[in-house]
């Protein structure tokens, strides 16, 4: 399954939604690529399938044609291959580059550009002459002097009736005083805005987007999503605003492509920082409360609610910029994730980060006056133990490090599993010799179909699964070979960095 990650350009994130223009820009979510007719490997890179939007990117149909690796091999991942290549040819690079259906990421930028991630904003024209613009601003103007008129009057005659006896009652307490129950999201979400922050990102060129992040922990490290920093990675600028206003520099610690997801450092760390308390995201069920918080076309600060979906969808996203394509087996949620969502915290009834919001499943049209896609309730977070074990990975080396099973898969959708290509990328073996499924016995042609206890249906479905586990796991592969089902034992590889 596919989905579109949030990251358009946008404007410095306003205080409070901005008037409609007569004219609105048009910002289009970036849209997938396709990927090449290759066959990645889960610890190899391998070419996604119909990815997402991130973090208010959606969740597609698999990608059709394209092979991909579940293991990454030790010159690159295997997956891409030449265009005049079959459709299961590896192709020698990594990250893979997005399936043909592969939706965009959704949630990164604010949405106000008239490009994908990474576009400039350009203020809209407005028309010349009156125009129904200028006929809207007229009417809101009289309604506005019309409420207060409507308000005075209605005040001199409260008043005259309390002189009357009036047996209306007065609250106690203003609405400032008032407190809030533990576990309520008014709650949850006035201890949570503090540790969280609108991340600005700003390539060399100038070119960037909005997204978001939260304190992971004391030392100043936030935690965002990798396509929110990826303009900025090298010689481009980063900011982080806190609610409260407090803006600061920050530079980028480390960040995974496959993973997306992506360390930064403030500069000048205040001592008060509040990390978020990390939840289990193995023990959310489906029908849990969740809050997102993030910057949605801009508006920063913003609290949105709903419940978790269902759990461990295989969901490949991408930029739609060229960029190659992330892997997840992702948490649904219905709460409300748009662009400039991405990087932002998914909690649960009680205030710990159960993932990181990534991507959406949207619409081709836009919202909020651009042509940017938006959330229509499928949004799709990264566990919060996968993410963490990334982000300690990030901060302690500066690159992350994925687990492997070593050899090629198709990146087909109607294999009924995740087949062992053939063909490796750039022709090398599509079974490293010596590599962890070499060693469990795994050949050329045979297709796996489940991870321990987990269906296998594709082969993005086997690399998000895989790289939810480290390094040095053990796991049960079941796969099918002349129509037999067969079973092996397996202990997983790794690879280090994205190259």
């Amino acid at each position: 399954m596919s989905t579109e990650n949030e990251g358009t350009a946008v404007p410095p994130a306003p205080s409070a939604p901005p008037p409609a223009p007569v004219d609105a820009p048009a910002a289009s979510a970036h849209q997938g690529h396709p990927a090449p007719e290759a066959a990645p490997d889960p610890g190899r890179a391998a070419p996604p399938p119909a990815p997402a939007q991130h973090a208010g990117q959606g969740y597609g149909s698999a990608p059709h044609g394209p092979a991909g690796e579940s293991g990454w091999g030790p010159h690159g991942a295997h997956g891409g291959q030449d265009p005049a290549a079959s459709p299961v040819a590896p192709d020698a690079s990594w990250p893979p580059p997005p399936p043909p259906s592969a939706p965009a990421y959704g949630g990164g930028g604010a949405g106000y550009g008239s490009g994908g991630w990474g576009s400039s904003y350009q203020q809209p024209t407005p028309k010349s002459g009156g125009g129904r613009g200028r006929m809207l601003a007229a009417v809101l103007v009289a309604a506005l002097v019309a409420g207060g008129a409507g308000g005075g009057l209605g005040y001199t005659l409260a008043k005259e009736n309390d002189s009357n006896g009036s047996t209306t009652v007065s609250a106690s307490t203003s609405g400032g005083d008032v407190k809030r129950d533990p576990g309520t999201v008014a709650a949850v979400a006035a201890k949570a805005l503090p540790s969280t922050v609108t991340i600005e990102a700003e390539s060399g060129s100038g070119e960037g987007g909005t997204g978001t992040g939260f304190v992971f922990d004391t030392q100043g490290h936030i935690v965002t999503n990798n396509h929110v920093v990826a303009d900025a990675v090298d010689s481009g600028k980063v900011t982080a605003t806190f609610p409260d206003g407090k803006k600061y520099d920050a530079e980028v610690v480390g960040h995974a492509q496959g993973y997306d997801v992506a360390v930064i450092k403030l500069d000048d760390a205040p001592s008060d920082l509040k990390p978020l308390p990390l939840g289990n995201s193995d023990e959310v069920a489906v029908g849990d409360s969740t809050i997102a918080i993030g910057a949605p076309f801009g508006l920063s600060n913003t609290v949105t609610t709903g419940i978790i979906s269902a759990k461990n969808r295989p969901v490949a996203s991408s930029d739609g910029a060229g960029s190659q394509a992330s892997y997840m087996s992702a948490l649904q949620t219905d709460a409300s994730i748009n662009p400039g969502n991405s990087g932002g915290p998914l909690l649960d009834a009680q205030g710990n980060v159960i993932g990181i919001n990534s991507a959406i499943q949207s619409t081709s049209n836009g919202g909020f006056g651009t042509g940017q896609a938006g959330s229509i309730g499928l949004g799709f977070a990264i566990p919060v133990n996968q993410a963490k074990y990334v982000a300690q990975e990030l901060i302690r080396t500066g690159k992350p490090v994925y687990a492997k099973i070593g050899a090629s898969v198709s990146l087909e959708d109607a294999a009924g599993g995740a087949k062992i290509t053939e063909q490796g990328a750039g022709g090398s073996e599509p079974v490293d010799p010596g590599g962890p499924a070499d060693k469990a016995g795994l050949k050329p042609g045979d297709v796996i179909t489940k991870l321990d206890d987990r269906v296998i249906d594709s082969g993005p479905t086997l690399i998000g699964e895989i790289w939810t586990h480290k390094p040095g796991d053990e796991v049960t592969i079941t796969y099918e070979r002349g129509g037999k089902e067969r079973t092996a034992e397996l202990t997983l590889g790794s690879r280090t960095g994205d190259s």
